[in-house]
């Protein structure tokens, strides 16, 4: 059974727990317009688990606020997220945030 996908907003960091997967993602999705308002970073060192379903929407997020101008940072990304990003080859599209 998939873990509960929960999160959290800090200034302008929404932190993701738990899994981003298909059976989790619809809570998120649903309210992803105002949760990702003024957000520039999205921290998903605290996941457990993120599947196609999940990148897609990291995607959308990233797409979503680059429309309203804002450059989305995805932090905290695990070797396994990475190994997900590079095997869909979507490395230009979703890089890994240099701090990490």
């Amino acid at each position: 059974m998939a873990e509960a996908l929960s999160w959290e907003s800090q200034q302008h960091t929404l932190i993701l727990r738990g899994e981003l997967t298909r059976e989790t993602l619809l809570p998120l999705w649903q309210q992803r317009e105002a949760l990702m308002a003024d957000k520039a970073i999205v921290d998903v060192a605290s996941l457990q688990r993120v599947d196609s379903s999940g990148l897609a929407l990291l995607l959308h997020l990233r797409e979503q606020q680059r429309q309203h101008g804002v450059e989305l940072k995805i932090s905290g990304m695990t070797e396994r997220l990475q190994t997900l990003i590079a095997l869909y080859n979507l490395q230009t599209i979703m890089p890994a945030d240099p701090t990490d």
